[in-house]
Parts: C-alpha cells; structure tokens; sequence
C-alpha cells in the first residue's frame, strides 16, 4: 500500500466526471488500498479516487465500522432531507452546511466482485452521496448553503 497525494480544490482533475470500472484487476484493488491508507492517514471518512487523480469510479468510506470500498457506486433511492456540516479532504480549512437525503439505497460492486446492495441512513448516507458527487466532478462547495472556514486551535 503506499499513501497518495490529495488533490485540492483548485486541480482540474476535481471537476471531471469519471469512468466506469469495467474490470477489477489487481490495480484497482492496490488503487483502493492506497486509497484506504490516504484516507486514515489524512484523518478523513471517505475518498474518492478523483480526489487522488484517478478519473475512475471508486470511492472507500470508513465511518468507524471498518472501511467501505465501493466500485461503481449509484444511488437508486433517496428519502427525507438533513442539513447538516460537512468538510472534505480536497477543500482544506472550510466546512459548510449542506443538504442531503436522510436515507438512500446504494448499488455497488465490492472488491470481491460480489453486487451489494446497502440501505444507508445519516453520516454514512451523507458520506456516500459526498463521496459519489466526488465521481460527477460535483463538490460539497457547490451545493454548501453557507461556508466557514476553519479556525486551527493553538495547543
């Protein structure tokens, strides 16, 4: 596994929709591990591929319960809506209040090639349908209703 680098707001590559995996070779299963240990290491819930500078969609969420690698992740089903705050490894300093589904159903291919089908609800809702506008070139700063930067504490 080797840490990548992420990329920020300003990269081009953030704004490009990116493309279906058609095959899960061992590339994309080192791609997702390295994904993983980018995401732990820059103490971050979820990543996409983009966001590394791999038009390709994958996308790992570890909410707390173990990480999540999802290939070739779409929504299928959205209900209620929760304004809540969200930051974003790619917009450092900011986070902002933004709008998302309460609840979702999510279809994805796993790193076993096994089709999942997930009932999610709250963060992780959130975290998929954050990490998933990272695959359409969408950023949390563009649906955030209000944004604040971030004040780093003295310690």
């Amino acid at each position: 596994m080797a840490k990548r680098i992420i990329r920020t707001d300003e990269d081009p590559i953030l704004r490009k929709k990116s493309r279906k995996v058609d095959k899960i070779d061992d590339k994309i299963l080192v791609l997702l591990d390295d994904m993983v240990e980018t995401m732990y290491d820059a103490n971050g819930v979820g990543l996409a591929a983009p966001q590394i500078g791999v038009l390709r969609r994958l996308v790992v969420i570890d909410i707390g319960e173990g990480p999540m690698k999802l290939i070739n992740p779409e929504i299928t089903f959205t209900a209620g809506e929760e304004e809540d705050l969200e930051g974003c490894l790619s917009v450092p300093g900011y986070n902002g209040l933004v709008k998302r589904p309460e609840k979702l159903n999510c279809k994805y291919t796993d790193e076993n090639n096994e089709n999942i089908e997930l009932e999610a609800e709250g963060f992780l809702a959130r975290a998929i349908c954050h990490e998933i506008d990272h695959l359409d070139g969408i950023l949390y700063t563009d649906k955030a209703e209000t944004m604040y930067r971030i004040e780093e504490e003295n310690a």
